[in-house]
């Protein structure tokens, strides 16, 4: 499976104590989420290109 896949959803599990913390009203952990949400939105990006080089290729995974 793409490498950017794993790390993204890795990303999300890891960030989900810090949603939970922050909708309890933890200020530092809502900063902390806005900034895992950058890292995530750069690894959907990054899975997003990957995807686009793997159709035009035809189908054969580069990595």
């Amino acid at each position: 499976m793409s490498t950017y896949f794993d790390q993204l959803v890795a990303k999300v599990e890891a960030t989900r104590a810090d949603v939970e913390k922050a909708e309890e009203g933890n200020k530092a952990a809502t900063a902390r989420v806005r900034k895992s949400m950058q890292e995530i939105k750069a690894l959907a990006q990054d899975l997003r290109k990957e995807m686009l080089e793997l159709r035009d290729s035809g189908g054969k995974s580069a990595g």
